[in-house]
């Protein structure tokens, strides 16, 4: 038996099928240069209650983000108005569970 030359030669030596391999996605290498990051189950029950009291606030929030980690709710993004702010500021200040960092701020559309 000859010695392996290369790492091509080694793995075709010791790896029963290379080619059988695991390959992500297009978007999974997309989700991963972005630093995406998947949540838990209780992260996404979180996401889910935020994103409710959101809608129920009575303000346009298609340019606010919101971001959990753990307990955390990180706000971000924009709104027209300050009273928009602070609507959106009391729905979810009573979340229970949840620590609301509040990174929104007033930008008129444009």
């Amino acid at each position: 038996m000859t010695k392996p030359t290369s790492y091509d030669d080694i793995t075709r030596a010791t790896v029963p099928d290379p080619d059988s391999s695991f390959r992500p996605s297009a978007a999974q290498l997309a989700q991963a240069r972005e630093g995406f990051r998947a949540l838990d189950a209780d992260e996404e029950a979180l996401a889910a209650r935020v994103h409710a009291a959101l809608a129920d606030c009575g303000v346009a929030i298609d340019r606010v983000t919101v971001d959990v980690a753990r307990a955390i709710v990180t706000l971000g993004g924009a709104v027209g108005t300050a009273t928009d702010l602070a609507k959106l500021g009391a729905a979810v200040q009573d979340l229970d569970g949840a620590e609301i960092v509040d990174r929104v701020v007033i930008s008129p559309a444009g």
